[in-house]
């Protein structure tokens, strides 16, 4: 599933797919409750356009999305999955496994703890960890860190001492330089991004007890790929690029870990 915002620059038409907040100087188009196209801009989320795009082809856009409403992320609806990729770790130590793979819990200020607590709740909600019983033999522990950033936290395991033991997966990373070359005589730029992307990815079943972390909550078992783990990026592009590979082949998209791009020169092939 993709979650997108739309909004266009004066020089290139783009529709952006992003939670961050855009810092922009350009003229920003805001539907108003009047606009006929804000019945349907509701039905897929908050918008913007710039004053670049005419009426026809901000409809035109809008249609082609409402389409495909399926397969856009709207509100609270369950994360999707993506079928047929789940990813598989290796190690390179057998068991009894290192002491550094059985890590404890790290120290936690009660402003840690309750931001961690609404991570860990969050993802159980989305159903992507479970909790570990009592009586389940765990011989892996990550442990949860948390960083802070202009006041907001970024919570995630502390996947060093895994990833030192993980057979390293080669598959390539595309270099930007090679992307932007692709990009330089587009006009028409579309960028979706992928709503929460590794967790879209499923763990098989042999692999999730190496993905266990740990926190003053207890233990808890990845069922999702999760951010920070050393496989991660590359599986998840190796997994993009299989699925989109016509359209890679046909030059018309460019894909880069969780986001894609779609370019054309005219508006009638991009919205083909």
């Amino acid at each position: 599933m993709y979650e997108i915002d739309i909004y266009n620059t004066k020089n290139r038409h783009t529709t952006i797919g992003t939670n961050k907040e855009k810092k922009s100087s350009r003229d920003i188009y805001q539907i108003s409750a009047q606009d006929p196209l804000e019945e349907l801009m509701h039905e897929l989320r908050e918008g913007q356009f710039s004053t670049t795009l005419t009426s026809k082809q901000k409809l035109s856009l809008l249609k082609i999305l409402r389409k495909n409403r399926p397969s856009f992320s709207i509100g609270e609806e369950p994360l999707g999955k993506i079928r047929g990729h789940d990813i598989e770790l290796y190690l390179d130590v057998e068991t009894p496994y290192p002491p550094m793979l059985r890590g404890p819990s790290y120290p936690a200020s009660l402003e840690t703890r309750k931001e961690i607590e609404k991570y860990i709740n969050e993802l159980l909600d989305m159903d992507v960890i479970r909790k570990i019983g009592h009586n389940e033999i765990v011989e892996i522990t990550t442990p949860v860190m948390i960083t802070w950033n202009d006041g907001k936290s970024r919570v995630c395991g502390d996947c060093r001492a895994l990833n030192n033991y993980t057979k390293a997966d080669r598959y390539p990373i595309p270099m930007m330089p090679h992307a932007l070359d692709k990009l330089a005589k587009a006009r028409y730029i579309t960028k979706m991004d992928c709503m929460k992307g590794f967790l879209q990815n499923g763990v098989k079943p042999n692999s999730m007890k190496l993905i266990r972390i740990i926190c003053h909550m207890g233990i808890y078992e990845y069922t999702r790929m999760p951010f920070g783990i050393e496989n991660a990026p590359a599986h998840f592009q190796w997994m993009m690029a299989t699925i989109f590979q016509e359209a890679i082949l046909e030059v018309w998209m460019v894909v880069y870990i969780d986001d894609i791009i779609i370019y054309s020169g005219t508006w009638e092939d991009h919205v083909k």
